[in-house]
């Protein structure tokens, strides 16, 4: 346990930003697995309107610092791979 004031606030303010990482990832999770799901089930029009609602929850996760910028891009870029295999 911190025993010096700055580490037990430090202490403090990593409980409140691993609960914030921890429900933002979960979202993420959602959404990317509701794209899957649509890619799965052939649907062209849920599926590009679920990556819609995707891309910008996962960009806004980067801002935040939840997941790094190049791991952002990663997802958004399999997704739209995944997404755009269904019109062609």
């Amino acid at each position: 346990m911190a025993t010096h004031k700055s580490a037990e606030k430090r202490s403090r303010q990593n409980v409140v930003k691993r609960l914030r990482n921890t429900s933002v990832k979960s979202s993420v999770k959602t959404r990317i697995k509701s794209v899957l799901n649509a890619v799965e089930e052939k649907d062209n029009a849920a599926s590009a309107t679920a990556l819609a609602v995707a891309i910008p929850a996962i960009n806004k996760a980067a801002s935040k610092g939840v997941f790094h910028k190049k791991t952002a891009s990663r997802k958004i870029s399999r997704l739209t791979k995944k997404v755009n295999s269904l019109k062609g």
